[in-house]
């Protein structure tokens, strides 16, 4: 039970970071420091009880790795999803239930761009927290929270940036998004999640 809060909680207070940087007034182009900043410091809090995956793709991509009983994958994604719902609620409220233009994105380009935004992510959050070779490291944190960061302001003006179906179902609940576009998200962010863990698998087949 405690592992579904700390992935509810994180999930709650990334979309609530990402709403209120991304939504006018906003952050405008330091946006992406804050968002990646905001998964580095909840990979910290909460790594240790749920493994700070605050994203359904990470959760795939751990479970295919053999990190996450399967038990698990379904309540951690509900968790996840349910902080990303209600936190775009409070987002709203606090911003003044503002009227939101939903961005304009190409579908191909923008499948592309989440495929390896979401790609790069779970590849690092494989490596670097559940390797045996990296086992107790103290950077963890920081190397998956920077490659939100590197990933969103590389490819975030092409997708919008999510490389998190939580996210992207918070973005499309703000009007950030048209839920047109959801699809997207799913696809390609869970395309890329089983890559990673395939990748991970080939290069490290003693690591199990």
């Amino acid at each position: 039970m405690k592992k579904y809060l700390v992935e509810f909680i994180g999930m709650f207070l990334f979309v609530l970071v990402v709403g209120m940087v991304v939504i006018d007034p906003g952050a405008g182009s330091f946006a992406p420091i804050a968002i990646g900043a905001t998964l580095m410091i909840l990979v910290y809090a909460g790594g240790h009880v749920s493994g700070g995956h605050y994203n359904p793709a990470v959760t795939l991509a751990v479970w295919l790795r053999g990190r996450c009983a399967t038990a698990d994958v379904p309540i951690y994604w509900i968790s996840q999803i349910l902080g990303a719902l209600i936190a775009s609620q409070v987002v709203l409220y606090l911003k003044g239930n503002p009227t939101v233009t939903p961005a304009e994105i190409k579908v191909v380009p923008a499948l592309i761009a989440e495929f390896v935004g979401t790609f790069a992510l779970c590849y690092v959050v494989l490596n670097v927290a559940t390797a045996k070779a990296t086992s107790g490291n103290s950077f963890y944190g920081l190397a998956i929270g920077f490659t939100v960061v590197v990933m969103a302001f590389a490819l975030g003006g092409i997708s919008g940036g999510a490389f998190n179906p939580a996210i992207a179902a918070g973005i499309t609940t703000m009007h950030i998004e048209k839920l047109s576009n959801f699809w997207i998200y799913l696809v390609g962010d869970f395309a890329a999640a089983a890559l990673a863990a395939l990748t991970f698998r080939f290069i490290n087949p003693d690591d199990k």
